[in-house]
């Protein structure tokens, strides 16, 4: 069974970083398109980067230079560098995966998320 399991959120001040893991089970990674998302309270879910299965990346406008989406093959595991957090950034993080990346936003292969929270 596909599982994904985030770790890693937390409150920061404007500024500071977090680093976000998702731990997968039952499939390899390398072999899926994955990604993080993030919901703000009241809006519907907004994609925040993507790794392909080739190793390629997408990051959302809001949050380039600043995200780094990294995978370890050997521990199974998708991460989320954020560096220079603003309060924008607050909302609830979550990780997913598909075969393929265009499939993403409506895969039902979702973690449960976890909470990221920044001050000013």
């Amino acid at each position: 069974q596909l599982k994904l399991m985030e770790s890693g959120g937390g409150s920061v001040e404007s500024g500071g970083s977090l680093r976000l893991s998702c731990a997968a089970t039952g499939f390899p990674i390398t072999r899926y398109c994955m990604a993080w998302f993030r919901q703000f309270p009241g809006k519907e879910r907004e994609g925040v980067a993507s790794l392909g299965s080739d190793g390629s990346t997408f990051y959302a406008l809001p949050v380039k230079g600043r995200f780094t989406i990294s995978r370890d093959n050997a521990k199974n595991t998708l991460y989320l560098e954020m560096n220079n957090l603003e309060p924008d950034d607050s909302a609830m993080y979550s990780c997913a995966a598909a075969r393929q990346c265009h499939a993403i936003v409506h895969t039902p292969h979702r973690g449960q998320g976890t909470q990221v929270t920044v001050s000013s």
